[in-house]
């Protein structure tokens, strides 16, 4: 089993009920555990066109998928919640980033392991550092790279994600 982290983002319809929805589905993933979920932040779009905030949550668990396949299940959950790709950095209805797999470093067409702008992104290291406090991006602490990064437009929010639902 390997490591995985994946960040889940929206900010179009029930927002929330998406990234419960992401969650469920990839609990009820064969060959994936989840193990830890963030708390739920209120974020301000990063680039882009103007669109509304986003909710943002990371999941951390244990797979048997590799990298692509992992991709390739991230991809189908996003489209059972419509997601379209027609502006890039433009608003959606569910977001699933994976940001890392243990280790692993790869350069795909499709994939960057890992992710190449997590550490830029504070909608993504703070709610890791909710996961995992000795987190790293590549050789980064994220603990670090949180101190570099404005968390304006961050916000901590009362919802809370169920990690002991796994239906679809």
């Amino acid at each position: 089993m390997n490591p995985f982290v994946v960040s889940v983002g929206a900010n179009l319809g029930d927002r929330a009920a998406a990234l419960q929805g992401a969650l469920n589905a990839l609990i009820a993933t064969p060959g994936v555990t989840v193990t830890a979920v963030s708390r739920v932040y209120e974020t301000d779009p990063v680039g882009g066109p103007e669109q509304p905030a986003y909710l943002n949550a990371v999941i951390a668990g244990e797979t048997s998928l590799e990298p692509h396949e992992l991709l390739i299940c991230a991809q189908a959950i996003e489209s059972e919640w419509h997601r379209t790709r027609e502006v890039r950095w433009g608003p959606r209805t569910l977001d699933i980033d994976i940001i890392t797999m243990g280790t692993a470093q790869l350069t795909s067409e499709v994939l960057t392991l890992p992710h190449p702008r997590a550490h830029e992104r504070s909608f993504v290291c703070r709610p890791l550092l909710d996961v995992d406090p000795l987190a790293c991006i590549g050789d980064q602490s994220v603990a670090e790279l949180i101190s570099a990064l404005s968390m304006h437009g961050v916000r901590l929010t009362d919802l809370a994600l169920d990690a002991g639902r796994g239906e679809r």
